[in-house]
């Protein structure tokens, strides 16, 4: 209860807060920009995010400042980017769902049964970074980073472990994620679209009785009081973006580009060990907790990540992402299983 008590502080102060970076430079900062994230306040997205506009700051002396909207006070990730479009905000963490809908090819990490390792996951994404980059940039953003929430899972009231037991389910799905949306749809599900913060009170009223998170997210969102199973297979990988607005970041002068650029990597790269971590450490508290982990049978485990997966992928090819950006990702996935499994020199 004392490793729970830790993660309920660290994750669920302060979620609807709203603060801003504050230095101690006199003067104001000539360059400001104003983010914001879903990421509550506490939590190790948001810890990690403040280190690095502390290092810019710093590094700046001042004269670049961060006001930062935490806690989804902002609005979803709609919300956000309506926001970023006429300039109320200059740039913010995006969940892969939320800006997937301006750049489509970012959503092909997320398909459904595509990983099973983060090995996998870090060898196409980068490889896939050049690209993502410039898709950014062609719609007008700089993408600093990609965030990280690691493998979500099938977490539900009842055990989920066959194909039967997942159609029977009100899954919740998120808004705008047409990936995971026709996955279930495909598999025999009538998902339920949902945003993020309305998940909890539907839990609670049993509105739906599936959901699929992280095992730290589902502690710092609470969902973790409201489920009682979660199945031992990754649904997907969850991830997201920081990205600043490319007009405004154009308008710094090179060296506090580049300062912005190189502190993002350090500190993006700590999170993404400190997401790990968490992770890790949250799925212990789970099951001492009283929540099981109940295994797929080998049947479901292989229609899933086979057949649902591809037939899910021919249905979404060209509208949800373009069929280059998944040739190119299974051609890195590919090449990486080929490595692994290459005699040793």
């Amino acid at each position: 209860m004392k490793t729970l008590n830790r993660f309920l502080w660290f994750g669920l102060v302060a979620f609807f807060l709203v603060t801003a970076v504050e230095n101690a430079y006199a003067g104001s900062p000539r360059y400001i920009f104003k983010v914001a994230s879903l990421a509550p306040e506490g939590s190790v997205w948001a810890k990690r995010f403040r280190d690095f506009t502390d290092e810019v700051v710093e590094k700046s002396n001042g004269e670049i400042g961060f006001k930062i909207y935490a806690g989804g006070v902002m609005g979803d990730d709609r919300s956000m980017y309506r926001k970023m479009r006429v300039g109320q905000l200059n740039g913010g963490g995006f969940t892969m769902t939320g800006i997937g809908e301006v750049v489509p090819d970012f959503r092909v990490l997320g398909i459904p049964f595509l990983f099973n390792s983060y090995d996998e996951v870090d060898r196409v994404k980068e490889k896939l970074m050049p690209r993502f980059e410039k898709e950014f940039d062609d719609k007008g953003m700089v993408l600093l980073a990609v965030s990280e929430v690691g493998f979500v899972y099938t977490m539900s009231t009842t055990p989920i472990t066959t194909l039967t037991e997942l159609k029977q389910s009100k899954a919740w799905v998120p808004e705008g994620d047409p990936i995971s949306q026709v996955l279930l749809e495909t598999v025999g599900v009538t998902p339920i679209p949902l945003s993020i913060p309305d998940v909890l009170t539907s839990l609670q009223t049993g509105l739906i009785n599936t959901a699929f998170n992280s095992y730290y997210g589902s502690i710092v969102l609470q969902w973790f009081t409201r489920i009682s199973y979660i199945t031992d297979i990754p649904f997907a990988y969850a991830y997201g973006a920081f990205i600043l607005d490319k007009k405004t970041f154009s308008r710094l002068p090179p060296h506090y580009a580049e300062l912005i650029k190189s502190a993002a990597r350090v500190h993006f790269d700590k999170l993404l060990r400190d997401t790990r971590k968490s992770n890790e450490e949250a799925m212990q508290v789970l099951i001492q907790n009283g929540i099981a982990l109940v295994k797929p049978t080998p049947m479901t485990k292989a229609e899933l990540q086979n057949n649902y997966r591809e037939m899910t992928v021919q249905k979404l090819v060209d509208d949800a992402f373009s069929k280059s950006i998944y040739t190119e990702a299974m051609m890195y996935l590919d090449n990486y299983h080929k490595e692994l499994s290459a005699p040793q020199q």
